[in-house]
């Protein structure tokens, strides 16, 4: 899913991957986020995950496989027996917006359907959240 939001990609970025575990259960509220450190979000961080999407909450952790600043936020999503990597690409495409794309990979026994109208939805609330408050 991409999205463009109208603010400069410093700001954007910064929202999105270093407040990650306060804006990401704003976003997509099937989804609590728990930091297990104070320290800020880098390569290696773990983050506490519980998903109640599916109405059965399900404990897992996020871990930050690739951070670089205006870029790329990158985590590889552990819970309920999967391993899906996420990733968010940042790109600006003009000193006042820039364009999101979040990117998933689905196991093949997870609703893909469901995940999809799930990413649309949050793309929607991060646009919505992020020009409401930045």
């Amino acid at each position: 899913m991409s999205v463009e939001v109208h603010r400069p990609i410093g700001k954007v970025f910064a929202w999105y991957a270093d407040d990650h575990v306060r804006n990401h259960p704003r976003w997509d509220p099937d989804i609590q986020l728990e930091a297990t450190s104070e320290a800020p979000i880098a390569v290696g961080t773990i983050i506490r995950r519980r998903n109640v999407r599916s109405g059965t909450p399900v404990d897992g952790t996020m871990e930050v496989v690739e951070f670089e600043r205006d870029r790329t936020f990158a985590v590889m999503i552990r819970e309920g027996g999967y391993e899906m990597p996420g990733r968010a690409s940042f790109e600006s495409v003009d000193p006042t917006t820039t364009s999101v794309t979040i990117a998933a990979e689905v196991p093949g026994s997870v609703n893909e359907a469901l995940i999809t109208d799930r990413m649309q939805r949050s793309a929607k609330n991060i646009r919505a959240l992020m020009e409401d408050e930045l």
